[in-house]
């Protein structure tokens, strides 16, 4: 799988560790930035990884903030995003099985990096059930 990551600057300290996991799961991961902890808006980067995503098919995102919140938010305003704030490793399947998720959220202030690491593998272990659940999703598209 290909992964697109972005953070802000309170999602930077762990953004490697993110990438490292994800890389020994086998995954490709292209980091959208930053790269330092200065100061930057959140939205910046959730719109610039949702386009990402959106324009690579079959491909997924990660965004992290300090909550994952704002992260969450502002990718969703993009049709075709389905971005799932996430703090465990149940909730990160659900997103995936039940919501066809395509961006995971989370925020580095809020989960530690041992959940962080069942979260990507809940997440990356997961498909979309379909079934009933497909009605649902397409109702996210209004």
């Amino acid at each position: 799988m290909k992964f697109f990551i972005a953070t802000d600057h309170a999602g930077v300290a762990i953004k490697p560790n993110v990438i490292k996991i994800l890389e020994e799961m086998n995954h490709t991961v292209i980091d959208l930035g930053p790269q330092n902890n200065s100061r930057v808006d959140y939205p910046d980067f959730a719109h610039k990884l949702s386009l990402e995503v959106l324009a690579n098919e079959g491909t997924q995102g990660i965004l992290i903030c300090g909550t994952g919140i704002g992260m969450s938010l502002a990718a969703n305003k993009h049709k075709g995003i389905r971005a799932a704030l996430c703090h465990d490793a149940y909730t990160a399947i659900m997103a995936k099985a039940h919501n066809d998720a395509n961006v995971l959220c989370f925020g580095e202030r809020v989960v530690g990096l041992g959940v962080v690491e069942s979260i990507l593998e809940g997440w990356c272990k997961t498909n979309f059930e379909g079934g009933r659940h497909t009605q649902r999703v397409e109702k996210i598209e209004i």
